[in-house]
C-alpha cells in the first residue's frame, strides 16, 4: 500500500505573488491560526492520528467544529480574495505541520472554486502530491479538479495524460474526477482511465477504480455492469463497482 507524500508544491518558489502579498496573505494565515489554536485538544489530536495510520499530527478538532470556526474566512476569501490569492493561502495553509490546516485549504478551495481558471490547475496538482492521503486527495478530485474540468473542458486533454502518471495520486485524481459529473460524465474517458489502471496493485488504485464505476452505475447501471462482465479488473474493483447493483 502507499504511502503519504510530503513533496513541496512545485509551485512554492518565490513568484511576484509573494512578494507582492506575502503580508497579506500571512495576516490570513494568523486569522486561521488564531481560531484554531485555541481549540487544540492532545487526547482527540492522538486519535486522530492513529485513525490516519500517524501519518500526520493534528490539533484536535473535529471536522464539525473545525469547519464552524473558520467558514467566515471562507466566506470573506470568496468575495475578497482572487484565484491566485485564494491559491497563495492554500498553500500557505498546506504548509502548515498539522492536518487541520490541510484540511483548512481544501475547504478554502472548495468554497472558492468558482473563482478557480485553467491557470491553477498545476497549481492544485501540486497539493495533490503533497501531504498526501486519500482524505485530502478525493476532496481534491472531486469537489475541485472536477468542477474545474467541467468548467475548462480544455483541461480534459491534462487528464487524459495524468491517466499514466507516475505519481500514483495524480492517476487517482484522473480516475475519481468525474465523480459529480453524472450524466455529464464522459463515458469514455471514465473507462479509458479505469482500463489503463486496471493492472495496478496499490489498492487506492483498485479502490479508485471500484469507487468511479459505482458512481456511474447510478447513472448507467447496464452500461457498467457490461464494462465489469467485459474487463479484467480486480476482485476489489469489482466488488466496488456492482455494489448496488
Amino acid at each position: 500500500m502507499s504511502s503519504p507524500t510530503a513533496s513541496t508544491p512545485r509551485w512554492s518558489k518565490p513568484t511576484r505573488l509573494k512578494k507582492r502579498c506575502k503580508s497579506m496573505l500571512a495576516s490570513w494565515l494568523s486569522a486561521y491560526q488564531t481560531l484554531l489554536s485555541p481549540a487544540r485538544d492532545p487526547i482527540r489530536a492522538a486519535g486522530m492520528a492513529a485513525y490516519m495510520k500517524n501519518h500526520f499530527t493534528f490539533i484536535g478538532i473535529p471536522t464539525p467544529s473545525r469547519r464552524k470556526l473558520v467558514r467566515h474566512l471562507e466566506l470573506q476569501a470568496k468575495k475578497d480574495l482572487n484565484a491566485e490569492q485564494i491559491m497563495g493561502l492554500a498553500n500557505l495553509l498546506y504548509q502548515q505541520a498539522e492536518r487541520e490546516y490541510h484540511y483548512c485549504a481544501i475547504d478554502l478551495l472548495a468554497c472558492c472554486h468558482s473563482k478557480l481558471t485553467a491557470a491553477e490547475l498545476p497549481q492544485l496538482e501540486s497539493l495533490i502530491v503533497t501531504h498526501s492521503w486519500w482524505d485530502s486527495v478525493d476532496t481534491l478530485a472531486s469537489k475541485i479538479v472536477g468542477p474545474l474540468v467541467q468548467r475548462e473542458p480544455d483541461l480534459m486533454t491534462r487528464m487524459d495524460e495524468l491517466v499514466c502518471a507516475d505519481n500514483m495520486w495524480l492517476r487517482r485524481t484522473a480516475i475519481l474526477y468525474q465523480l459529480g459529473a453524472k450524466s455529464a460524465t464522459d463515458e469514455a474517458r471514465l473507462f479509458h482511465a479505469c482500463l489503463a489502471n486496471a493492472g495496478d496493485s496499490d489498492f487506492f488504485i483498485r479502490k479508485a477504480i471500484g469507487w468511479a464505476l459505482r458512481q456511474y452505475a447510478r447513472i448507467a447501471p447496464e452500461v457498467v455492469r457490461q464494462f465489469v462482465a467485459q474487463h479484467q479488473l480486480s476482485p476489489l474493483s469489482q466488488r466496488e463497482a456492482l455494489k448496488h447493483l
